[in-house]
């Protein structure tokens, strides 16, 4: 499960990186395990990462399948606030803020944005990249067509594997939409270049935020007020798409 917290790593790792950056404040716990060196730690635990998929990789070249295998590096969430990993420091959401409110948990760039890696000898192109926008539920739908299968009639989810092969065949999503009830209550829709979140729901709070994402990545400037058809639209969007939940009630009126 590494990196997630709680901050552990074999000692070899931590001491490499505790002689690069020397002493440290500790992390005294909380919700999570203390830690001595929590810095050298996260970045132990991510070069032990990158090492553990490297022998992923060699024990697929030894077993002389790795040509016929697709292999894919994401995350489901952006970095964490707590549990002492300083994201923060390490900017791990570049060039997304990283902080409390804007990573892991929620829905800004931060939070649900990631990197997607993928690799298939012979079929991917090294180097390349792609602009199609996607999420975790277009995943399912990819691996059903990779092994010939029909993908299940519940996920709205699309395959992106012509996007994999270089294809311009690729179908789009008209937009994804978010809903999480943790932090007070949030919905994010992206439609294209903008993207609209509603926070602070169980406070009440119905003004929708709107951002360009290709003018401000970052999701610092509010536009919603010059924007107003665009905003109706998310709006509608939210409304469509959100479904009462008895475990998880995203609006006061449900709980």
């Amino acid at each position: 499960t590494i990196p997630h917290v709680s901050l552990q790593a074999p000692p070899e790792w931590v001491e490499k990186y505790h002689k690069e950056f020397g002493e440290e404040k500790p992390y005294v716990g909380g919700s999570y395990l203390p830690n001595r060196y929590p810095h050298a730690t996260y970045a132990a635990m991510i070069s032990y990462l990158d090492n553990q998929v490297g022998q992923i990789i060699q024990k697929l070249k030894d077993l002389g399948i790795y040509d016929n295998t697709l292999i894919i590096f994401t995350s489901d969430n952006g970095p964490t606030y707590t549990g002492g990993a300083d994201t923060k420091f390490f900017n791990s959401a570049k060039p997304f803020k990283t902080e409390y409110g804007w990573g892991k948990g929620f829905l800004h760039e931060g939070g649900i944005r990631e990197p997607f890696i993928a690799t298939w000898k012979g079929h991917i192109q090294p180097g390349s990249s792609s602009g199609f926008i996607g999420a975790f539920w277009d995943v399912l739908p990819t691996l059903c067509e990779v092994a010939g299968i029909e993908k299940p009639d519940s996920t709205d989810g699309i395959s992106f594997l012509p996007t994999l092969l270089g294809k311009r065949t690729q179908p789009e999503h008209n937009y994804l939409y978010w809903e999480f009830p943790s932090h007070t209550g949030q919905q994010a829709v992206r439609m294209g270049p903008w993207k609209a979140i509603r926070d602070s729901i169980f406070e009440g709070n119905t003004h929708i935020k709107l951002f360009n994402l290709d003018e401000d990545i970052r999701e610092l400037h509010d536009v919603s007020a010059q924007n107003p058809d665009i905003v109706k639209r998310m709006n509608k969007i939210m409304a469509k798409e959100h479904q009462p939940s008895v475990l998880f009630p995203l609006f006061l009126s449900e709980r």
